[in-house]
């Protein structure tokens, strides 16, 4: 299964855009044994429109527009469930197993996502009730993919 990001917004220069890149690495390196390969990363400029509700219409449509053909995919939102570490990792897992050949992680722009994307969604899942800015949030997404192949693998990395 390839392992995608679609995110409104752009990562800037500074320690950020490291740290993400060094846990995809890992990823890439870390997945294939598992069947997970790294797909990569779209970012989407944020909308221009006058009203949050069509900046959300057109954000929905051009993150349609960017998934990879037939993909699945999650929403990052606050109003989601928050799955502890092993969780996330079974659910990538039972998604991969069940013949899931691509699957997206989305992070919406800062008005958050337009309901009618949610509804289509495989799931919803929140870091935290938290509002986090998308940068910190393609650390932790990131991070988190990685840690799942550790733990699907058995590998200590994860110490829970």
């Amino acid at each position: 299964m390839r392992l995608w990001i679609v995110a409104v917004g752009r990562m800037k220069s500074g320690p950020e855009p490291e740290l993400v890149a060094r846990y995809l690495d890992r990823l890439r390196k870390s997945g294939t044994a598992l069947g997970l390969e790294w797909g990569g990363v779209t970012e989407l400029t944020e909308a221009r429109q006058t009203t949050t509700p069509e900046r959300k219409r057109d954000e929905a449509a051009r993150i349609a527009d960017a998934l990879p053909a037939g993909a699945r995919f999650v929403v990052l939102d606050e109003t989601g469930k928050t799955p502890d570490s092993p969780e996330f990792a079974d659910l990538i897992a039972r998604w991969r197993d069940s013949g899931i050949r691509d699957l997206a992680f989305v992070i919406g722009g800062p008005d958050g996502l337009d309901p009618s994307l949610r509804a289509k969604a495989e799931k919803a899942i929140a870091f935290g009730r938290l509002t986090l800015p998308h940068q910190i949030v393609r650390i932790l997404l990131a991070e988190q993919l990685y840690r799942a192949t550790t733990i699907l693998s058995g590998h200590p990395y994860h110490r829970a």
